[in-house]
């Protein structure tokens, strides 16, 4: 089974597509609803499965760790150019694999529950299963090209997901929305590739590994490789939601619960982060280029982390949390850690789908009230719902031994020793890292105590959720909570298999340590004293009134998407209005001038067509008239006549 499945690693993304075929071609139109979501999750977890065999494959190979398992065959070529669909095994892919599937299964099992009664049920179905399949077929590629284009299916299958609720308003302009803004950064990326092609004449990932630490002997100077690098992270930027183009993932949460849970935790988002992390060979030639993306990741967590601590919806604040984690991920490879990178995106996974699900299981009983401020006292109606979502804060606060204590310390200890090595910069976004954790845990159990405990709305009338929605909640808890244990400082398993360069071997650092557990209990300690210790949350007010300014600037996502409007208005909407204005009167003036010009011309030439032989005759007669004349007298004779200077 295992071999097998190494060489028939294809059928992994294989599956979930023919799952949509199906669904679209004959579940769909026959009204066959259960068996399209039976269908879906079948498939799913049949990528579940060989995904798992071909964990087992590659782990228990250590051949694997210093080569991977690429084939491919020739899609088209010609000379200069060679073009093959292939697949690339490798801890990294391995792991990302079997994780996407893995959460996938439990989403897919989840909405059976979630989207019952909707009457595009198995419409739903089929694009989750092609957007399932695509991230697969990303995550598996051999070459950026191949890459590209699951990027692209990832991205439409998000634009129909995001605005699945057609019918309102905000859901289809948050679709627009995430369509556009992830196109700015996939024209970089595309001219990063065609530069690549050009300059080192080819995609494939395994090939440009070799070639691209030698760019300089290859007549690729320094500055073609920076533009290179910054092309291919404006992609990245815009996927994984990274600042400034960040703007169109919190408004994504338009979509069905489960679309979000898809989207933050196993595919679209982490696409980004994956990307850099698989061509971060070509990022380290380029020293600035990783300091930005440190910076940026850095900036990105303490940015989406304060806005977060502001906001009243539920699904909003995990949004924002989503934004902040990526940024945690990024700020890893932009110090060159791709270990603590993928671990966090591990970890990261697991908590955070399982707070969208039961986000999901919460908006589902109360009839999509997402307010958290209008909540409260649910975990005493909902146990499963509020006690998992409770692990699930836990474990993205960063208290052990839940997972997300692991990573998150890595993170930190990695950005530590990366500012002891050289880097001024990387104190400031250690800075920032350390201030994020602290602000993750608040806003997070800010959520908790006001959505779950404390007294009950008596407007509301909760319930707990069915079992298909609940047991991929438990499973999703137990994941939150062990998972993280693969990358223990002391066993360390996690490192000796994903890395790159150098397997990193520091000894734990028990002073980080206890200042990561110390800023998570410093987090929930405030939070319990602000939003469940005060009832009538009285310093909570007091201090919006106070200082509005401050709590407007975090509540209104510090004017971002306004800016936005204002740019798209004065310079987007104005270029329009001069490009249409020269358009009309400059273009088309000129065409229709050009055309009234000969049409003139025509109108005047006519008159000598009178179609009657004596005119014809006497103009024949004339011009034979003209030219004896000018024959007979000569040109100075000629001129004279006609009042002339000779």
């Amino acid at each position: 089974m295992v071999e097998y499945a190494l060489n028939h690693a294809w059928l992994v993304p294989l599956l979930p597509v023919l799952s949509f075929v199906l669904i679209v071609f004959l579940t769909r139109p026959l009204k066959m609803k259960r068996l399209s979501s039976f269908i879906a999750v079948a498939a799913m977890f049949g990528s579940f499965v060989i995904a798992t065999a071909i964990a087992i494959g590659v782990f228990s190979n250590h051949e694997f760790i210093e080569k991977s398992m690429t084939y491919s065959i020739r899609w088209f070529g010609m000379e200069g150019l060679n073009i093959n669909v292939g697949v690339m095994l490798d801890p990294t892919s391995a792991m990302m694999i079997f994780m996407v599937t893995m959460v996938a299964t439990l989403i897919f099992i989840y909405s059976t529950g979630y989207m019952k009664g909707d009457p595009r049920y198995s419409t739903f179905f089929a694009y989750l299963s092609l957007f399932g399949g695509s991230m697969l077929g990303l995550v598996i590629s051999s070459n950026l090209l191949q890459m590209f284009v699951f990027w692209e299916l990832v991205g439409l299958c998000s634009y129909l997901l995001i605005g699945f609720y057609n019918y309102k308003v905000s859901a289809r302009e948050a679709a627009k929305k995430a369509f556009i803004t992830t196109r700015v950064g996939d024209f970089g990326l595309l001219l990063g590739m065609l530069f690549l092609q050009i300059k080192f004449g080819t995609l494939e990932l395994a090939e440009l590994a070799e070639v691209v630490p030698m760019f300089e002997s290859l007549g690729v100077s320094a500055g073609m490789l920076t533009l290179m690098v910054v092309l291919l992270f404006l992609g990245p930027i815009a996927k994984s939601g990274q600042f400034p183009l960040h703007v169109w993932l919190p408004d994504a949460m338009e979509g069905p619960t489960p679309v979000s849970a898809l989207i933050h935790a196993a595919t679209m988002v982490v696409a980004g982060v994956y990307l850099v992390g698989r061509i971060l060979f070509l990022f380290v030639q380029v020293p600035t280029a990783m300091t930005v993306v440190a910076f940026i990741g850095a900036f990105t967590a303490i940015f989406a982390a304060i806005i977060a601590i502001t906001q009243r919806e539920i699904k909003r604040i995990l949004a924002y949390s989503t934004v902040s984690q990526l940024g945690y991920m990024m700020l890893a490879l932009g110090v060159g850690s791709l270990a603590a990178s993928m671990f966090h995106m591990w970890t990261h996974a697991f908590f955070k789908a399982l707070m969208f699900l039961a986000a999901g299981s919460v908006l589902h009983a109360l009839h999509d009230k997402a307010d958290v401020w209008e909540m409260g006292g649910l975990i005493k109606k909902m146990p499963i719902t509020g006690w998992t979502f409770v692990i699930g804060g836990l474990a993205i606060a960063g208290i052990p031994p839940f997972a997300g204590f692991w990573s998150k310390d890595e993170i930190l200890l990695v950005t530590w020793e990366w500012a002891q090595h050289g880097h001024a910069i990387g104190y400031l976004l250690f800075a920032f890292a350390a201030i994020t954790a602290f602000l993750t845990a608040f806003y997070i159990w800010r959520l908790i105590f006001l959505a779950f405990f404390g007294e009950e709305n008596p407007e509301n009338h909760p319930h707990e959720s069915p079992l298909n929605m609940t047991i991929p909640l438990i499973i999703l808890a137990v994941m939150a909570t062990v998972s993280g244990l693969v990358g223990t400082p002391w066993a360390n398993v996690w490192g000796e298999w994903i890395h790159y360069g150098e397997v990193h071997h520091a000894d734990p650092s028990y002073i980080l340590m206890l200042m990561s557990v110390v800023l998570g209990l410093a987090g929930i300690g405030l939070a319990y004293v602000l939003y469940h210790k005060d009832a009538n949350r009285v310093w909570v007010k007091e201090f919006a009134r106070k200082y509005p300014a401050l709590y407007n600037l975090s509540y209104r996502k510090f004017y971002v998407d306004e800016f936005y409007a204002w740019f798209t208005k004065i310079f987007v909407d104005g270029t329009a209005k001069v490009a249409y204005w020269f358009d009309i009167y400059i273009v088309d003036g000129i065409v229709n001038g050009l055309a009234a010009l000969t049409r003139g011309s025509g109108g005047a030439l006519r008159y000598i067509q009178t179609g009657k032989l004596q005119t014809y005759a006497l103009v024949f007669f004339l011009a034979v008239l003209v030219i004896s004349v000018v024959l007979t007298l000569g040109k100075a004779d000629t001129i004279a006549l006609l009042g002339g200077v000779r």
